[in-house]
Formats: structure tokens, C-alpha cells, sequence
């Protein structure tokens, strides 16, 4: 046994005076889906909603006499910190960015009370990352880092004992969302190579896929906000020198978008609520195909703290990604009876979602922005071709981003 399996194991055992272990539930649906063995370790169902907790608690543990902590977080590890914060006695300064969702940074001040303090720095959480080194410089106080600590990874990977107890062996296959790499680099250094591992992040925000591509930590130019709790520029200097090893055939990209479909399907399928970077490793099984039949998976659900104020958003993107859901101009012209000549061409399973007109293009024409929701992506086939066989002329915009946010 390694010294790094001795401390994972006595980290979880001292959590256990604090917190339960969470739930690994085999799920039916996917199994059966998938043509796998597939478990979901519920990370969703900590007491903060996120595997966060296991970190912030380990670091905490180990320095008793430590009074202020400063942390930066996208919501999660806030959320965790402030919770040790509370149970140890300890005072934090919790540095979040202004885009975190609401209901993160509600929790936050509820896990931790009269013990923290929380301040909103910057668009991103690189921003409020330097802030809070910053912070730290100038005013003291242990800064505990979200994954780059070998005590918060030390704690992670009590993910790991929990898995290897609550299953009984090591499982097949480990499918770990990624975003500094705390909770990666935690499991691989606690299992070892005797699982295979898929290592997922957001397209959007993918610092493992680009630190592999380099040969190291590198900073991403830009980064895709929506998965906020994997949505990271630059991966850990600590936790890259334990991932540097594991290949690009190990990672996957998701898609923000085609997320959006998984997690409304754990909602409605199976009632539970992921937030996007909770979903990840669920999304990623439509990409794992043959690799996964007959095999036992095992998909960390890292966390559960989404807002409900952004589900209409989840919607939308998971219809335009399936195809059940267009936008598009028409220019309609100004006669009686223009409109209910385009109503007749819609089909018995087309809905109109939205019906705007943006302005007079011409004298004898007005422009329309229209919004349509069908059953079968092959609907809009049909449509487009009725509308081209009565000669209208229209442009779909829904994949045109620039075009979409500005007047969708």
C-alpha cells in the first residue's frame, strides 16, 4: 500500500466524524443503454453538493492551529471552504467571480455564516484566483488553493476509498470531470493504473487537453464560462505533474451544449439535478461507445448546485443542439393574408416558440424574426422546402452565435 493510499484512507475516516460518504447508485437507465455495468458515484449529494468539501476538509484538518483561510472558487470549493470554515472555527475570505451563479454564492454564505466574508472580484476565476494570492501577500492568511494542494488532493481521493469500499473491487473504467485536476489527479494517484481512465472537461474550458498538447501548464486565451465548475484557464502545476502522463486517447471535450441535453434528461429521466460540470461525466458516455460494453463504469457526478433561474437556458441549448428548435428571418410581405399563408406550411408537430418583427426592410416586405420548436429535426426539411417552393426568402440563424445572442 502507498503512502498516498494511507493518507486518502485516513482522510476519509476522519470525514466520516463530519460528513457521510455519499451514494455509489447503479444506474439502470444508462446501464441498459449503454450496454454497461454503470454506477454513478454521487458527489451531488454531499452536504455542500459538490466533492469540494473532501479537499477543503483534509487541508483544514491538518493545520489546527491555522486561523484565516482565503480561497478563490467559481462556487463549489467556496462552498466547501465555508463549511470547514464553520465546523473548524476558523475565520475565511472567500473570493468568488461576479458571473457565479446566485444560488453558489447564497450557499456559500449560508454554509459559512458569521465565519466568512465574500467578495466578488472579476469575470472569470482567474481573475479573482490572482485576487486572491493578492489577498494573501498582503494581508495574510493561508491561501487554500481549489486543486493545487497536495492536501486538498490527498482529499479528493477519498473519493476513491469510498468507491473501492462501497463496490468491493476497483471498477473497470473511472470517468472523472476535469478542471484543475484536484479530483484526477486524487483518484489516479490513489488507484493507480488498474482502471482505465476517461478524463472529461468542457469544450470550452479544456486546460488538461492543452497542457498535454504543450508538455505543460498552459493558460488558456479564452474560456467558456457555462460549465463554471470545471471552467478552468490553466490547469495545476501539481496536478498536471501527476496527469502528464495519462495521453490524449484519454480525454474527451464535451460539448456545452449537447451537456445541456444530459442534464435535462437526469432530470427528467432519473430526477436528479447536475449542474453542467456535474453532468460531464455522464454526457461523456455517448462518446465511450464499444470501449465501455460489458464493462463496470463508474461516472463521478462531481456536483448538483445548479440555479433553477437557468434551466429555460438549458433548454434552449439542448433543443437548437438537437435540431427540434430553429431561428430564423423571414421577410414576409405586408398583404392580407401573408401571414396565414406561412401559418399553413407548418406542419402538425411545428410550434412557434417566438414571432417578432424587427423592422420595414422594404416598403412592400417586413422582416420577422421566428422562432420554431418541432418533435423531429427532419421537420424543418420539409418546411424549408415548402417556403422554397413558394418562393420566401428567409436565413437560419441559429447557429450563427453572434447573430443569435444579439437579437435571440
Amino acid at each position: 500500500m502507498s503512502n498516498f493510499q494511507d493518507k486518502a484512507r485516513e482522510a476519509a475516516a476522519a470525514m466520516r466524524e463530519v460528513f457521510p460518504e455519499t451514494p455509489l447508485q447503479r444506474n439502470a437507465h444508462l446501464s441498459e443503454r449503454y450496454g454497461a455495468d454503470i454506477w454513478l458515484k454521487r458527489e451531488d449529494l454531499s452536504p455542500v453538493r459538490s466533492y469540494k468539501l473532501r479537499g477543503a476538509f483534509n487541508a483544514m484538518r491538518k493545520r489546527p492551529d491555522l486561523d484565516l483561510v482565503v480561497c478563490a472558487s467559481a462556487g463549489n470549493h467556496a462552498q466547501g471552504v465555508a463549511f470547514m470554515c464553520k465546523h473548524f472555527g476558523k475565520r475565511g475570505v472567500i473570493f468568488m467571480p461576479v458571473t457565479t451563479p446566485q444560488q453558489k454564492i447564497q450557499k456559500t454564505s449560508m454554509f459559512g455564516g458569521d465565519s466568512i466574508e465574500i467578495r466578488l472580484i472579476g469575470d472569470y476565476f482567474d481573475d479573482c484566483l490572482q485576487a486572491a494570492k493578492e489577498f494573501c501577500e498582503t494581508e495574510g492568511g493561508y491561501f487554500l488553493s481549489p486543486f493545487d494542494d497536495q492536501d486538498v488532493i490527498e482529499g479528493q481521493a477519498s473519493v476513491g476509498v469510498e468507491i473501492e469500499q462501497q463496490l468491493g473491487a476497483v471498477p473497470d473504467t473511472l470517468v472523472i470531470p476535469v478542471g484543475g485536476g484536484g479530483l484526477g489527479s486524487g483518484l489516479l494517484s490513489y488507484f493507480g493504473t488498474q482502471p482505465q481512465y476517461t478524463f472529461v472537461e468542457p469544450m470550452g474550458g479544456a486546460c488538461l487537453r492543452a497542457a498535454l498538447e504543450a508538455g505543460h501548464p498552459v493558460a488558456l486565451p479564452k474560456v467558456n464560462t457555462f460549465a463554471d465548475g470545471a471552467a478552468v484557464a490553466r490547469i495545476g502545476d501539481l496536478t498536471f505533474d501527476i496527469l502528464k502522463e495519462v495521453g490524449l486517447a484519454s480525454t474527451l471535450q464535451i460539448n456545452e451544449d449537447r451537456l445541456c441535453t444530459t442534464m435535462l434528461e437526469m432530470l427528467n429521466v432519473e430526477g436528479i439535478v447536475l449542474e453542467p460540470a456535474g453532468a460531464l461525466s455522464v454526457d461523456a458516455l455517448k462518446d465511450m461507445g464499444q470501449a465501455i460494453r460489458g464493462r463496470q463504469v463508474v461516472c463521478v457526478t462531481s456536483g448538483g448546485n445548479f440555479d433553477f433561474e437557468r434551466l429555460p437556458e438549458v433548454k434552449e441549448r439542448a433543443q437548437t443542439y438537437s435540431g427540434v428548435k430553429k431561428y430564423f428571418i423571414l421577410r414576409l410581405p405586408q398583404r392580407p393574408g401573408a401571414l396565414r399563408g406561412f401559418l399553413d406550411m407548418l406542419g402538425p408537430d411545428d410550434d412557434i416558440a417566438r414571432f417578432e418583427y424587427l423592422k420595414k426592410s422594404a416598403r412592400n416586405f417586413g422582416s420577422v424574426l421566428i422562432g420554431i420548436e418541432t418533435r423531429d429535426p427532419a421537420n424543418f426539411g420539409k418546411l424549408f422546402q415548402r417556403l422554397d417552393a413558394e418562393g420566401y426568402t428567409y436565413t437560419d440563424i441559429t447557429d450563427d452565435e453572434v447573430l443569435a445572442n444579439f437579437v435571440i
